[in-house]
């Protein structure tokens, strides 16, 4: 496995970080399906490790894996939607890469997790728009997600994360812009969304909010409201458990499920 670092801003502060397979003769892929897993962090920074665990869990299920370290809080004034235009670039990157690093450009997912969610949401809203097309300087390649998974995410700034208007106003100064449920369309990419029922930092009802506005818009979707998990689980193993209760055997099905999901998703969009 090859382990890489692109730089994707000018100011060197955002980048992607892979974990690339070498080809392998006796695959039955040629090429690997992608996986860009976008990490939490409040908007204030990103837990590596964590993000590298998620990473190498897809890799694990036969995926090019790959996170993203987006621009936080104080690096753009305001943030948004800086973070959502790092995230272009990644996946232009990728797709720009495909051969060299063994992807199918074809098949590509992106995994969000807490504030990581909001800016894949965003993403899945506003991938085919003229304004993030040119602000990412990727108007000549494909920007479009095949499919997108969201755990515990951050959707609208309005459902209970944040909770104060010092933090929001470091986000944005037009918080109906980036509230995803507001922005689905029919170009949406098929969604697959894990919640806890009880999570005590970004209300489940965010990604009830997400859910319905798919399902107004006819996008596939998958939806699985676990009843108890804290924030921030993760793989809720013990690989990512931050504390002894972030350790959820029955919430640790979510990355099975997913895949199930995505091998049925990925083979109907081929």
């Amino acid at each position: 496995m090859k382990i890489i670092k692109e730089t994707l801003a000018e100011d060197a502060t955002a980048y992607l970080r892979g974990y690339i397979k070498d080809a392998d003769d006796t695959s039955t892929h040629e090429n690997y399906p992608a996986v860009i897993v976008v990490p939490g962090g409040s908007y204030t920074h990103i837990p590596e490790a964590q993000a590298e665990t998620l990473a190498l869990a897809f890799s694990n299920l036969g995926y090019q894996c790959f996170y993203l370290r987006y621009h936080f809080a104080g690096e753009k004034k305001p943030l948004l939607p800086a973070p959502v235009i790092d995230l272009a670039q990644a996946v232009a990157l990728v797709r720009r890469h495909a051969d060299e690093w063994h992807v199918d450009a074809n098949t590509i997912v992106i995994a969000g997790f807490s504030v990581g969610g909001h800016i894949v949401s965003l993403y899945s809203d506003y991938w085919h728009t003229d304004w993030l097309k040119t602000q990412s300087g990727s108007a000549s390649i494909s920007l479009k997600p095949q499919a997108v998974i969201l755990g515990y995410p951050v959707i609208n700034p309005a459902l209970g994360f944040p909770t104060d208007a010092e933090t929001l106003a470091a986000w944005t100064s037009t918080p109906d812009k980036f509230a995803a449920d507001q922005h689905v369309s029919a170009a949406n990419p098929p969604t697959f969304i894990w919640v806890t029922g009880d999570d005590p930092l970004v209300p489940a009802k965010n990604s009830l909010a997400y859910a319905k506005a798919l399902a107004e818009n006819n996008i596939p979707y998958e939806l699985h409201v676990f009843h108890h998990g804290p924030h921030g689980i993760a793989l809720a193993n013990h690989l990512t458990a931050w504390k002894r209760d972030a350790d959820q055997p029955h919430v640790a099905h979510w990355l099975k499920l997913a895949e199930e999901w995505l091998n049925e998703t990925l083979t109907q969009t081929e």
